[in-house]
C-alpha cells in the first residue's frame, strides 16, 4: 500500500512538474513573438516598411497619442499603414532609431509590451489570432 501511494505520488509530481515545464516553454515562446511583433512594428515605422507595419497590426488597432497639453490625437491601423507609405522612413537620425521593447506580461492569448525610444514610450496590449501576436492597442506618451 505505501509504495503504490508513493507511486502515485511520484507520479503526480512527475506530472505537475512536466505540465509547469510546458506552460513555461509556451509563456517563454509567446514572450519571444510578443517582442518580434513590437520590434517589427518599430522597425518598419523606422525603414518606412507600410507592408511590415500592416503584419503587425490588429484589425482592430488603434493608437492613442498624448503630448503635454495637445489634445489626444487617434490613429487607426489603415491610417498607420498609410501614413508609412506616403512618409517613408522616419526622418529620424540614425543613431536615434533604437528601441527596448519589454514585455510585462503575457496570458492566453492577450499580452502587454512596453517600447521606449529616444523620443516616446508606447505602451502596447496585443491579441494572439491564429497564432500570431498582433498590436491591438497602443497609448503613446511623447517626450518633449
Amino acid at each position: 500500500m505505501k509504495r503504490l501511494a508513493a507511486t502515485l505520488v511520484l507520479s503526480l509530481v512527475t506530472f505537475l512538474t512536466i505540465t509547469a515545464d510546458a506552460q513555461t516553454n509556451n509563456a517563454s515562446d509567446d514572450s519571444a513573438a510578443v517582442r518580434a511583433t513590437v520590434t517589427n512594428y518599430i522597425e518598419a515605422y523606422y525603414t518606412g516598411d507600410a507592408g511590415r507595419m500592416q503584419q503587425t497590426l490588429h484589425s482592430h488597432y488603434l493608437k492613442h497619442k498624448i503630448h503635454g497639453d495637445i489634445p489626444v490625437r487617434e490613429n487607426t491601423g489603415p491610417q498607420m499603414v498609410e501614413e508609412i507609405r506616403s512618409n517613408g522612413p522616419a526622418n529620424i537620425p540614425a543613431a536615434q532609431k533604437t528601441e527596448h521593447v519589454t514585455v510585462l506580461d503575457v496570458a492566453g492569448s492577450i499580452a502587454s509590451a512596453k517600447l521606449v525610444t529616444p523620443g516616446w514610450v508606447d505602451y502596447m496590449t496585443l491579441s494572439k489570432v491564429n497564432g500570431e501576436w498582433k498590436i491591438l492597442s497602443v497609448v503613446q506618451r511623447i517626450d518633449d
